[in-house]
């Protein structure tokens, strides 16, 4: 259904997979890559948004890198520089708002793992990122160092496995506890008996069908309700 695009929009660039909605326009999701890269999986996510209604976009954060096995991931996610993966999910932001597809003032963004992070630390870095689902994501903050404070009247859901510590988790509970602080709203779902990347389909040693559907679900309301 999508496409691998590149883009100029006033002078910020960017490259990545978009879909769009068969309805031809929607709200507008940015899907952030798993620590393997721009892997099929997280493609059909982005074709699964577009299904749903939205127009969706996955930022190529290693550019053409893929990693099949853990030790290359966690090479690929060491080097990433987490102050340029910023700044393209921001600039990808102001890409989605260009395009006449998009029907919303503001965006969504949504991760899994290393990109979980990145997502709920998104609506850190602009003005244009309204909402942000995390899934599963990491423990600590100290390589984002995000300003909560920024997500004054802005909304983050957070999807968590039993395996990574449920919501109690102190990086889930940070997060929780200084977005909430900040004057934004978030809130935590627990996800009993699974394990880390449940929502992942390509991976049948943890995937979680009833868990992975539920989220889903929660993840398309929350989006639909909160993108304006």
């Amino acid at each position: 259904m999508g496409t691998y695009v590149a883009y100029n929009v006033d002078g910020k660039t960017g490259e990545g997979y978009l879909a769009l909605p068969e309805s031809g326009s929607g709200p507008a999701v940015i899907v952030i890559q798993e620590w393997w890269g721009l892997v099929g999986h997280i493609k059909d996510v982005v074709d699964r948004f577009a299904s749903a209604g939205f127009v969706a976009f996955a930022p190529d954060l290693y550019h053409g890198q893929v990693a099949s096995e853990p030790d290359t991931a966690k090479k690929l996610v060491m080097e990433l520089q987490f102050d340029l993966a910023g700044k393209e999910i921001s600039n990808a932001a102001d890409y989605l708002l260009s395009l006449p597809e998009t029907s919303t003032k503001h965006v969504g963004v949504v991760g899994f793992c290393m990109g979980g992070g990145l997502a709920i630390w998104s609506g850190t870095l602009s003005s244009k990122i309204l909402a942000t689902v995390g899934f599963y994501p990491g423990s600590s903050w100290e390589r984002h160092a995000p300003v909560w404070a920024r997500y004054a009247d802005k909304s983050a859901i957070i999807h968590c496995s039993e395996s990574d510590g449920t919501s109690q988790a102190p990086g889930i509970q940070e997060a929780l506890n200084k977005i909430n602080q900040s004057g934004g709203s978030a809130i935590a779902y627990d996800y009993p008996e699974t394990k880390h990347a449940f929502f992942n389909d390509d991976r049948p040693e943890v995937f979680a069908p009833l868990a992975a559907a539920l989220a889903w679900e929660r993840t398309l309301d929350f989006f639909f309700t909160t993108l304006k």
